[in-house]
Formats: structure tokens, sequence, C-alpha cells
């Protein structure tokens, strides 16, 4: 359990991302959201 500590930090930095990208408008920004998006289900697609 300790060696997925790194990844589950990775996911929610990535989450954050999304949500701020998200907070600052979906027209301006639809790509990078969806880019944190799925880094964010790659990365624990590939983790967990």
């Amino acid at each position: 359990m300790i060696t997925k500590i790194f990844p589950t930090i990775m996911i929610l930095l990535s989450i954050g991302a999304a949500a701020t990208y998200l907070a600052s408008g979906w027209d301006a920004n639809w790509r990078q959201v969806l880019y944190w998006s799925a880094a964010s289900v790659i990365t624990t697609v590939v983790t967990w």
C-alpha cells in the first residue's frame, strides 16, 4: 500500500488541475480539462 502513495498524489493533482481549468470556464479551456481528466484516468488504470 505504501508504494501507491505517489501515484495517488499524482491522481489527486490531475483531478485538481482539471477542476481548476473547469472552474475558469469550459469554453476557453475544454482541451486542458480533457487533458488533465485523461491523465488522471490513465494514471488510475495503470496504478490500480
